[in-house]
Formats: C-alpha cells, sequence, structure tokens
C-alpha cells in the first residue's frame, strides 16, 4: 500500500516538473517605457560621442592658452582614444564584476566629473590626466547603452531602437567640430568640457531613476575574485601602443620613425598574446575573444570595423578639403556636414522600421552599394570651384547608405547569442568600430599626403623654367599684376609663385579624388562579402540555418 502511493507521488512529482518545465520562461521587460529607456541611454551616449571629436577644433585655442606647441596639445585627443578604446572590449566583464545600471552610473560619474576637472586644468599635464580620465568613464557609455537597448525591447523592435542609438553615434561627430568651433570663437576653449556638466548630471539622475538590470546584467561575485590581470595588462598594452601607433603615424611619417616602430611591435605583441591568452588560458577572459567562433558574429565585427574606416575617412576628408583647399572657417565647413546630418535624422528611423520586415543581409549589402555610389560620386563631383551648395550635396549622397549598414549590422551581431553575451557583444561591436575609425582617420592622412607628392611629381615637369605652359600663364598673370601697378620684375615672380601654387593645390585635389576613388572601392568589395551573413528571420532574431 505504501509503496503504491509512493509511487502515486513519485508519479505525481514527475507530472508536475514536466508541466513545470513545459511552460514558457517568462520574458524580462523593464518596468518602464522601453522609450523613455531609450531616450535616457541616448543623451548619455551622444554626450560622450560628441565629446570625441568637439576638442580638435579648440587644439590651437588650448596649445596658446596653456603655452604649449600645436604638437604637444595633440596628445589631448591621443589620451582620451587610449583609455576609451581600452574600457572598450572590457565593458563585458566589468558588468559581470559591477553590474550594468551601477557600472553605467559609475562611468557617468567619472566622465561628468573629469570633464569639470579638464575644463579647469591649470597645465597641460594636468589636462592630459583628466582626459585619461574622461576617456575611461566615456568608454563605457556606448556599449552598455547600446546593452541596454538591445535587453529593453523585444527582438522585433530593437532595429527601431538601434536607429535612435545610431542617431547619437553618427549625427554627433558632425555636430561636434560645429559646437567646439563656435563655443571657441565665442566663449572659450574650457566650455568645451564646462557644457557636459548639467547634461550629465541629468542623465544620472535619469538612469538612476528609469534603468533597470535583467536578472542576467546583474553584478556576479565570483568575477571580482577572479581578475585576470594577465589579460587586462596585455589589452593596456595592446590596445593604447595601436591607439598611440595610428595617431601619430602620419606626423612621425610611420615606420621611418623609431617610435612608430617601438609602439607597433608592442601594439602586436600586446594584442596577439591577448588573444591566445584569452581563449586558450584565461579561466576568466576580460575580452570574450571566443565570441569569434560565431562566423556571423565575426563577419557582423568585420562590416563595423570597415564601416568605422569609411565612413569616419570621409568625415575627416569633407571639411579638410573645404578648409585647406577652398578657405571655409571650421564652423562654415561643419554647415556642409550638417547637410548630412538632416538626412540621417530622417532615415535612420526609417531603416529602424524596415529592419524588421527585411533580411538584415539584405540591407547591409543595399548599404554597401549606396556608400559606394556615393564616395564615387564625390570623386567625380569635387573640384576647386564647387560651391556650398554642391558640397553640401556631395556630403548627402556620402551618408544615404549609412542607416542601411549601422542598424543592421548591429542586429547581425547578436544574431544566434545569448541574452546574457550582450554586454560582450555590444563591447566588442562598438571597439571595432572605433578602432576603425581611428585607422580610417590615419588612413585618409596618409593617402592624402602621399598622393598629394605623387601629383606633383607628375605635374611639375610642366611648370619648369623652360616650361611653354609656365612661360604662357606667367606672361598673362604678370600682365595683369603689371596693369595693376605691380612692378615688372616683381611682377613677374608672383605670378611664377601663383602657377605654383596652383599646381599644389591642383596636386591635393587629386589626391581627395583618388582616396574617394579607394574608399568607393572599399565599400564595394564589402557589398559582395554581405551575403555571406547568415538569413536572419526579419524581427525575431534568430537565424535561419542553411
Amino acid at each position: 500500500m505504501a509503496e503504491n502511493v509512493q509511487a502515486a507521488g513519485t508519479s505525481l512529482t514527475g507530472r508536475a516538473e514536466v508541466a513545470v518545465a513545459a511552460q514558457p520562461v517568462a520574458v524580462w521587460r523593464p518596468e518602464f517605457n522601453p522609450w523613455l529607456i531609450a531616450v535616457v541611454v541616448a543623451l548619455a551616449a551622444f554626450m560622450e560621442v560628441l565629446d570625441t571629436s568637439i576638442a580638435n577644433v579648440a587644439l590651437p585655442y588650448m596649445a596658446g592658452n596653456l603655452g604649449v606647441s600645436n604638437d604637444e596639445s595633440t596628445w589631448v585627443l591621443t589620451s582620451y582614444l587610449v583609455s576609451n578604446a581600452i574600457v572598450l572590449p572590457i565593458s563585458g566583464w566589468l558588468v559581470s564584476v559591477v553590474g550594468r545600471k551601477r557600472l553605467f552610473m559609475i562611468c557617468l560619474a567619472i566622465f561628468t566629473i573629469s570633464s569639470l576637472l579638464c575644463g579647469l586644468a591649470p597645465s597641460l599635464p594636468a589636462l592630459i590626466l583628466f582626459r585619461v580620465l574622461q576617456g575611461a568613464g566615456g568608454g563605457g557609455l556606448q556599449p552598455l547603452a547600446q546593452s541596454i537597448l538591445a535587453d529593453s525591447f523585444p527582438p522585433e523592435k530593437r532595429g527601431i531602437a538601434f536607429a535612435v542609438y545610431g542617431i547619437t553615434v553618427i549625427v554627433a561627430p558632425t555636430v561636434g567640430p560645429t559646437l567646439g568651433g563656435w563655443i571657441t570663437d565665442n566663449y572659450t576653449w574650457r566650455w568645451i568640457f564646462f557644457i557636459n556638466l548639467p547634461v550629465g548630471l541629468l542623465t544620472l539622475f535619469l538612469v538612476l531613476r528609469f534603468v533597470d538590470d535583467p536578472p542576467w546584467a546583474k553584478r556576479m561575485k565570483a568575477a571580482l575574485a577572479q581578475i585576470d590581470y594577465v589579460g587586462i595588462s596585455l589589452l593596456i598594452v595592446g590596445v593604447g601602443a595601436l591607439q598611440v601607433m595610428l595617431d601619430k603615424g602620419q606626423e612621425d611619417d610611420w615606420f621611418s620613425s623609431r617610435f612608430i616602430l617601438t609602439f607597433f611591435i608592442l601594439a602586436a605583441g600586446g594584442l596577439l598574446s591577448l588573444i591566445i591568452w584569452e581563449w586558450w588560458f584565461s579561466k576568466n577572459a576580460v575580452v570574450e575573444v571566443r565570441l569569434y567562433k560565431n562566423l556571423n558574429f565575426l563577419g557582423a565585427n568585420l562590416m563595423m570595423f570597415t564601416l568605422g574606416v569609411i565612413y569616419f575617412s570621409s568625415l575627416v576628408i569633407m571639411p579638410q578639403f573645404l578648409q585647406t583647399l577652398m578657405g571655409y572657417t571650421a564652423e562654415t565647413s561643419g554647415f556642409v556636414l550638417s547637410a548630412g546630418s538632416m538626412v540621417l535624422l530622417f532615415t535612420m528611423p526609417l531603416i529602424g522600421v524596415l529592419s524588421g520586415k527585411f533580411q538584415a543581409r539584405h540591407l547591409i549589402a543595399i548599404g554597401w552599394l549606396s556608400l559606394a555610389a556615393g564616395l564615387y560620386y564625390s570623386a567625380l563631383h569635387l573640384d576647386l570651384d564647387i560651391s556650398f551648395g554642391v558640397a553640401s550635396l556631395v556630403r548627402v549622397v556620402q551618408v544615404v547608405g549609412l542607416p542601411f549598414l549601422f542598424v543592421p549590422i548591429n542586429l547581425a551581431s547578436y544574431v544566434g547569442l545569448p541574452a546574457e553575451k550582450s554586454s560582450s557583444v555590444s563591447g566588442l561591436v562598438n571597439f571595432m568600430r572605433n578602432i576603425g575609425s581611428s585607422v580610417g582617420t590615419s588612413l585618409v592622412t596618409t593617402l592624402i599626403a602621399r598622393r598629394a607628392q605623387h601629383h606633383q611629381q607628375d605635374l611639375t615637369p610642366n611648370v619648369t623654367g623652360g616650361a611653354q605652359i609656365l612661360r604662357n600663364a606667367a606672361a598673362s598673370l604678370a600682365a595683369h599684376l603689371t596693369a595693376s601697378g605691380v612692378d615688372a620684375a616683381r611682377a613677374m615672380k608672383q605670378a611664377e609663385a601663383l602657377v605654383y601654387r596652383s599646381v599644389i593645390g591642383q596636386a591635393t585635389l587629386l589626391a581627395y579624388v583618388d582616396t574617394y576613388v579607394i574608399l568607393a572601392i572599399g565599400a564595394a568589395v564589402m557589398f559582395l562579402f554581405s551575403f555571406a551573413l547568415k538569413k536572419n528571420q526579419p524581427g525575431g532574431g534568430r537565424v535561419v540555418l542553411e
């Protein structure tokens, strides 16, 4: 009898366990409206991305005010980029140590306080130190904001959420130079840091009030007890050396400089050792390099890296061309960029909606094709007589394809990966984009300098002393100068100088054209690779196995 009762109880218990297992697992949802959360975290990300570019135009003012050279003042940018790049890939591990919301607030507080200190800095060494702190705090804001958005929205609405985030990441770098130029012209360079205070304090309060952590983003006490000191050290050496090398390479003529060669060896050795250590030896990896075993994630990261290269290259080329060859001010060239920003404000949400209806790889293919066409169009229409309107149109054509890339690539990076890896995923994706932007900036700076030298060598034989073209052009200019009252001998020398300056301008213009063509070819190659990504169910976030 007792055995029958026990057997019956066991049977009931087994059926109960099966019934519980059959019930769907509760899906976590934030307490507050996800769109409110999106605005809050996007505000923090916008402030951080803005700060990466707003200081560029203020460097001469800083150098003059602090009594240092322009070359020394560039460490204000380099120091920020180095510390920022180091924090990005370890943000996922830091979440496991601190908890995501707490880490987001810590990063926001560090960024805000260090902004105040930067504005009050009495010397360049102090400013560099505070910029290192600011970069460390800012390094966590981008990936954590994206991770919060990924978890706050269901997969079918994640595309539009990433579109909101994309607006901050893509528009902020175009606003930064214009805003920075206006502030330094009308007030002082210190206010480019002080303006972060009210925004940072407000965002800190809003995060405290409205942002929650899902169960998988809570603090794990075990992670704190097992800190990977070797991995952190290799990351600091490898990424720090890489960022310094990229930032100072063209300035020091790359590998002809012992300084750059040393940092290249440190970067290569540090990063290679980091990958080997984290993949095979570390039991508590600070950088989850094993995520790259997922080929779809690897492909998405390579595309985000390439997007960083091409997008930031185009962001550097246009204002540099307008300021060096066309005589535009930083503020006026910023207005040219703002035309493209306005287009992004309207198209980014649209692509967010489309990403829930079409496969990510198809949207990505359209994006690369549009970007390649826009860059080639830029090469065809760039000349020394370009008007403000045409320059604005060229910029618009360049950015039309960006929303088709930024949102779907971010979506593709999460495909097939568990929710608890969202912080690590966003950290690595943002890291690849930021490194891509540094590579792109260095690439176009070097390309323009080298191609300008090449074209100058080609054009110089046409303007040598005995060339008929030079004699005719110089004689014509000298006649105009003489008619204006200039002495005949001086008029001829001035005419020859004007002809030579024209040659330099033409050589530099051709260098910009070559650079646009090279970038267009790179985008066209990535178009072919788009179809190597896995199929995904639009809005569902799952891989469709073929």
